[in-house]
């Protein structure tokens, strides 16, 4: 299994083009899993405005193939 990087809070850009802050890592109550939490620094008509998500850390931290490049699924840009 691939190690998990670390998660700092702070400003991230998405690949697929918007920014988000992660708030911090949470823990699942019944299995100790961590998750990111952050919210979206935009208006989305579907969500509203700076809508909070969670992902699990594994997930945010991966990198993913596009155009036959790796690249971060979100990549740290600094503190907001």
């Amino acid at each position: 299994m691939a190690e998990v990087k670390e998660v700092k809070p702070g400003k991230y850009f998405h690949y697929k083009g918007n920014y988000y802050e992660v708030l911090g890592v949470g823990r699942h109550a019944d299995n100790l899993d961590e998750f990111v939490v952050y919210r979206a620094l935009y208006n989305s008509e579907k969500f509203g405005n700076n809508a909070i998500w969670v992902r699990p850390k594994a997930k945010f931290t991966e990198t993913i193939i596009i155009d036959g490049k790796e690249t971060p699924r979100f990549k740290y840009v600094g503190e907001k």
